[in-house]
């Protein structure tokens, strides 16, 4: 499993990386996509909005289960990821879950809400 250092982690095995400013991409860990299994379908009906800490922002299913989706930091969602949507291929979040198997482009709306968030040696731990 891989657990990139330069991305942050919730318990919710969503990782955020910063990309510069307040922008950061999200999507489902290594671990995530491992559990799930070959995804299927991509849902986010969130772009443009405002979402809280915590709070859905989407849902992913897999060939057994629907999993949702928490946003790691208060963000307004920029975009979806058109790769990993139902026009795409969902099953690049196995493939590439850090790489082009991101889920949503963020802004973030307050820096220090990253504080809250694993680092790559916590998150392993949390997983171990």
């Amino acid at each position: 499993m891989k657990f990139p250092a330069n991305c942050k982690y919730t318990k919710d095995h969503e990782w955020l990386r910063v990309e510069g400013g307040n922008v950061a991409y999200v999507g489902i860990t290594d671990f995530a996509q491992g559990e799930l299994g070959e995804l299927v379908y991509v849902e986010v009906e969130t772009v443009g909005e405002t979402v809280e800490a915590n709070a859905v922002f989407g849902t992913v299913e897999a060939v057994k289960t629907t999993s949702e989706l928490f946003m790691p930091v208060t963000a307004k969602v920029l975009e979806f990821n058109e790769k990993v949507s139902d026009k795409g291929d969902p099953a690049l979040i196995n493939e590439d879950p850090y790489g082009s198997g991101w889920i949503v482009k963020i802004e973030i709306a307050n820096p220090s809400d990253l504080d809250g968030l694993l680092s790559a040696e916590e998150y392993e731990a949390h997983v171990g």
